[in-house]
């Protein structure tokens, strides 16, 4: 499955609005309409890097997709002083 939206959330002492503070959903699934148009041309670097760097073609594509694919549900969380971010991959 790949990833369709990401969720980022910023919340700061100052933040009186919500308990939650900032929120902002990312619709990463418009990303893939680009990648689909100009998947020949990356799949033609992706050839060339392969054959310069003497890497399998095939296993370094299985290698990308696998960690596309594993994106949604990742949680990154950051805490700095009493600011805190999360990022949420769907």
């Amino acid at each position: 499955m790949t990833p369709n939206f990401a969720i980022i959330q910023i919340s700061t002492p100052e933040s009186h609005t919500s308990p939650k503070g900032f929120r902002l959903w990312i619709p990463l699934f418009l990303l893939w309409i680009p990648a689909v148009l100009l998947a020949p041309l990356w799949l033609l670097l992706l050839l060339a890097f392969c054959f310069l760097g003497q890497v399998n073609f095939w296993r370094s594509l299985s290698v990308f997709w696998g960690i596309v694919s594993s994106l949604p549900g990742t949680d990154i969380r950051v805490q700095a002083d009493q600011n805190h971010i999360l990022i949420k991959i769907l």
